[in-house]
């Protein structure tokens, strides 16, 4: 019996394609969204969709910074990022008003997740275009502080740049993750006088980067690097068109309920 090299065992594992990790990444962000809309917040189910859900945002970064590098024209995939942000951004304000504002009907909820994204898409821009140190940190901390009225604020950028230094990088790759993972953590950790209250917070934290760890073991384990070979004009619109058709389905369903 042939014996596998660990080089050859790693191979065969990875099995997904870009458009099959993007399509766990939306099932993902729609458990997540159910839950903030819809769920009570505190119980188990709760925060088990909430979490699952954190697999998505690193997903979406880690792809733009492939397709920034890929694309054969960045203006036009900057200009669909524009076009699908404000496209997006009603949905979003009738998905998420009662759940930001608890507004029954539709407030301003701050900036979608692909305002987000064409934020991350401006970094990448910045990074590959000014050479001046001063105007480079000044024009990330502009889109930094920009992102603060989005989704995800700052925690994208920050995934975006992690990304872009250890693009084609493994080791680089898994210490962006478990350095995005252990922000996340921190943000998510509130300390507490009594152990129990210590530890629980401790474990809530440790669950809430589950999903961003999940995130990294799918493109640094099982990603192949490919894309569908068939479909491929279908797969590209149909992950754009997702995120504003799934929030305003969302957004209905939560009105007539209510």
């Amino acid at each position: 019996m042939k014996e596998v090299s660990g080089s050859e065992f790693m191979d065969k594992i990875k099995t997904l394609n870009r458009d099959e990790i993007k399509y766990i990444a939306m099932m993902t962000m729609l458990l997540n969204h159910i839950a903030n809309i819809f769920l009570e917040p505190g119980t188990l189910v709760f925060t088990i969709l909430l979490d699952i859900g954190y697999f998505t945002a690193p997903v979406m970064c880690w792809f733009l910074v492939e397709g920034y590098h890929y694309t054969r024209s960045k203006k036009r995939y900057a200009a669909r990022l524009a076009v699908f942000a404000l496209i997006s951004e009603v949905p979003f304000c009738l998905a998420f008003s009662e759940a930001y504002n608890d507004v029954e009907g539709i407030s301003f909820c701050g900036m979608n997740m692909i305002f987000t994204l064409l934020l991350c898409f401006g970094v990448l821009a910045v990074r590959e275009h000014v050479q001046e140190e001063g105007l480079k940190l000044s024009l990330y901390l502009f889109l930094f502080l920009l992102s603060m009225i989005s989704d995800w604020a700052v925690l994208a950028p920050m995934f975006t740049l992690l990304f872009a230094w250890s693009r084609g990088d493994e080791r680089r790759t898994k210490k962006s993750f478990l350095i995005g993972a252990g922000v996340f953590a921190l943000m998510n950790f509130y300390p507490a006088a009594s152990p129990g209250a210590f530890l629980y917070s401790l474990i809530y934290a440790f669950l809430s980067c589950c999903g961003i760890l999940l995130a990294g073991i799918a493109v640094v384990y099982l990603y192949n690097g490919k894309r569908a070979e068939k479909g491929r004009t279908f797969f590209k619109w149909f992950f754009y068109l997702f995120y504003p058709v799934h929030l305003l389905i969302l957004g209905i369903i939560r009105i007539y309920i209510r």
